[in-house]
């Protein structure tokens, strides 16, 4: 085929983990023409490279006629190897400059094999800088990681999808946070676990210096801490900050390194990072709480809150 006959492509990367090593994710956007697909996939213990390499390689690989290629990564590592270091990988036999083996031999080797199916010409693109198409090919990484560590769906080598089992239980957590006084004062944390209606469980504590924002976090991953084992998990909650956090505002956390839009630290950022690892075991869903819907389980964990809080004071 002559190459101006090729189709052409234009591919955006991203992959990264949560910490580096760990628990990774990668995302794809392949365009052509009008035509847009997004591919992603995640595991659970690898690294940044790792995962930016294999966001490379699937790519390539989801096009099944040789085409003419851009494609675009924040990756350094993966452009500069591609571009620059791999020549002399190769005619070092992988190994370094040192004498060292090359790292991520494997996937450098399958990313040698699939480009060679294609004319592909490599783009750095600084990362985080509101390209489109770069946010979306992170925003796929991240929750395919997220799910991986939810286990919703999980992809293992074979390819096979792991769904939850069938005799996972179904457990409501209803949790309340008080601070007595002004914040940095006495703060109490309480966790009503419910099962078929029924409280099967409650933890509570307290704080000596706490804000309400924290007692509310933490009474959180203090409920999902008290299960015995993956579960169908609903946390009814009365914190919008908690709410909000969970199901709107984490993916950008992580992105951003755990800085807010406005770039700067995150408050309460070991919690919600803590809250994040805590989360992993389960299939959560948030709901939030109106005033006239907080009574019953939500009401016992406001008194065991407040009860908890009491003690520090008297």
């Amino acid at each position: 085929m002559a190459e101006e006959a090729l189709p052409t492509v234009e591919i955006y990367t991203d992959g990264g983990c949560d910490p580096n090593p760990g628990p990774g994710g990668w995302g794809a956007v392949l365009v052509s023409g009008l035509h847009t697909k997004e591919i992603s996939g995640a595991e659970l213990d690898t690294t940044n490279n790792r995962m930016e390499l294999t966001a490379a390689i699937e790519a390539l690989r989801e096009l099944k006629r040789p085409c003419a290629v851009i494609l675009y990564t924040d990756s350094q590592y993966l452009r500069r190897g591609i571009t620059d270091w791999l020549p002399q990988w190769q005619a070092n036999n992988w190994r370094r400059a040192n004498g060292q083996p090359v790292e991520n031999q494997d996937l450098w080797q399958e990313l040698v094999a699939q480009e060679a199916r294609h004319r592909v010409e490599w783009r750095w693109l600084r990362g985080h800088q509101g390209h489109p198409l770069n946010e979306r090919a992170d925003e796929l990484a991240t929750r395919a990681r997220q799910q991986l560590l939810r286990r919703e769906t999980k992809r293992p080598v074979n390819g096979a999808v792991r769904t939850w089992p069938k005799d996972m239980p179904t457990i409501d957590i209803y949790t309340r946070g008080c601070v007595l006084g002004m914040a940095g004062g006495p703060g109490g944390y309480a966790a009503v676990l419910v099962r078929d209606g029924a409280m099967i469980d409650q933890v509570a504590g307290a704080w000596p210096s706490a804000t309400s924002n924290l007692m509310e976090l933490w009474a959180a991953v203090a409920g999902l801490r008290a299960l015995a084992g993956p579960a169908h998990v609903t946390i009814y909650t009365v914190s919008k900050y908690l709410y909000d956090g969970a199901t709107r505002w984490l993916p950008q956390w992580e992105r951003n390194n755990w800085l807010t839009a406005s770039g700067q630290p995150l408050k309460n950022r070991e919690i919600w990072q803590e809250l994040v690892y805590v989360m992993g075991d389960h299939d959560v869903r948030w709901e939030f709480l109106p005033v006239h819907k907080r009574g019953g389980h939500s009401a016992e964990a406001a008194k065991a809150a407040r009860r908890e809080a009491m003690r520090l004071v008297t």
